[in-house]
């Protein structure tokens, strides 16, 4: 009889599939139902400082003496207290592990609300870092420096396994994962799904673009899983972002993933998609005499003969170098 337990961050998870932050996990009521839907964990939705800034601009009145940090102070503190309250009835309610997000791009306050997390009982705090560098003198390395003082200073106020999520505009993941590791990440997620802008050209307006992942976008993921897993074994790492189904759950424990994030196919399918998606699991390891994750975990990855030759190449060389010819 095989075994889908599995370990990410530390936390024992019954199975590898981890519900990402999103709409799906803004109250606790919705993750007591995927628990019963066979999640092995889920991650709360997340306090967006972004956001909270908008929220500031439109409400701050520069006529106002001293209402500028005031407000700034009371809508995070608002924001905080949801979330809390947000972490402390889910733990009440669900037995799987509970891991609180926080989506930042500065240092400020969220090392210090990081202990309030911590305090309210989640499991793990997953660190949503991720900004598009945009300044003309913004000297390279910066953005990819900002993860390790954001986690640096989170982790001087916790002890619990801190999970930072990573976004692809980075010049050296593997370099990256290295030193997060030394600052004592527990586990990295690849990769997070930015907003993507478009253009309506009748209208010239702008408007969101696809928001919904692909099961083609596994690949991304899939790469850098495989690199980095070889180069940094140490660290626990998860697949975001294309996983639709059991067999991309397959994919990613190969190329060297503890666990996959899943949003997309449960929003399109529902949550009974998580049986579905076990199910598959469990097929292609009794198929392949395989009786735990732990024993095909990494064995695609970049350590192994072929893996080492393929994970680093970008171009497509034979396979399209016929195309279109008569």
């Amino acid at each position: 009889m095989n075994t889908l337990s599995t370990t990410f961050a530390g936390l024992p998870l019954r199975n590898p599939i981890v519900v990402s932050s999103s709409g799906l996990t803004d109250t606790a009521a919705k993750c007591q139902a995927l628990e019963e839907a066979g999640a092995g964990a889920v991650v709360l939705k997340s306090i967006f400082e972004e956001q909270i800034m908008q929220e500031h601009d439109r409400w701050y009145d520069p006529a106002a003496a001293g209402a500028d940090d005031y407000l700034t102070t009371y809508l995070r503190a608002h924001s905080l207290s949801e979330h809390i309250g947000l972490i402390e009835e889910a733990k009440r309610r669900c037995s799987i592990p509970v891991i609180a997000s926080i989506n930042c791009t500065t240092r400020t306050e969220w090392a210090q609300y990081a202990g309030f997390v911590e305090q309210a009982g989640a499991d793990a705090l997953e660190l949503n870092i991720m900004e598009v560098q945009t300044g003309v003198h913004d000297e390279y390395g910066t953005y990819e420096r900002r993860h390790i003082e954001i986690l640096e200073q989170v982790r001087r106020y916790v002890a619990l396994p801190v999970i930072v999520k990573l976004g692809m505009n980075l010049t050296n993941p593997v370099a990256l994962v290295d030193q997060l590791y030394a600052c004592g990440a527990a586990a990295v997620v690849m990769f997070n799904r930015p907003y993507r802008p478009d253009i309506a050209v009748e209208s010239l307006r702008f408007h969101a673009g696809e928001m919904w992942t692909r099961p083609s976008d596994l690949c991304d993921a899939l790469r850098w899983v495989g690199i980095c897993s070889a180069r940094v074994p140490r660290l626990d790492y998860a697949v975001s972002g294309g996983v639709h189904d059991g067999w991309a759950v397959v994919k990613s424990l190969l190329a060297g993933a503890s666990a996959v994030e899943v949003c997309t196919t449960l929003f399109w399918n529902g949550s009974r998609r998580i049986g579905v998606m076990t199910d598959q699991l469990r097929q292609w390891m009794h198929e392949h005499g395989h009786a735990t994750l732990d024993s095909f975990r990494g064995r695609m990855n970049m350590a192994s003969p072929e893996g080492a030759r393929l994970y680093g190449r970008t171009q497509f060389m034979r396979y399209f170098s016929g195309y279109g010819k008569a």
